[in-house]
């Protein structure tokens, strides 16, 4: 999709960006977990770091109050990721 030259506003967002980067690096990081784990805890995690940048993309189409919601969401993203970080790191990955 490089060659799509519309630009959106929430594309400019620090907040967004550093989100876009953590999510690759859950990503990067998961594709050495074990096979057995892929469809486990390792999902999770995934799909909950990709969570927080789309949220935050989602939210910044409506009014304010609906971005804020959005942005609560997004937070709650983040903590889930964090819970699936400690519990990976405590187990043999």
């Amino acid at each position: 999709m490089k060659n799509f030259k519309y630009h959106f506003k929430f594309e400019d967002l620090k907040v967004y960006q550093k989100a876009m980067e953590f999510g690759e690096v859950v990503h990067q990081q998961t594709k050495s977990f074990p096979r057995e784990e892929r469809f486990k805890l390792t999902s999770q995690f995934k799909r909950a770091s990709d969570s927080i940048a789309l949220n935050i993309a989602e939210g910044s189409a409506g009014t304010d109050k609906q971005f804020y919601n959005y942005l609560g969401n997004a937070y709650h993203s983040l903590h889930e990721c964090v819970s699936c970080s400690t519990k990976l790191s405590k187990e043999t990955i």
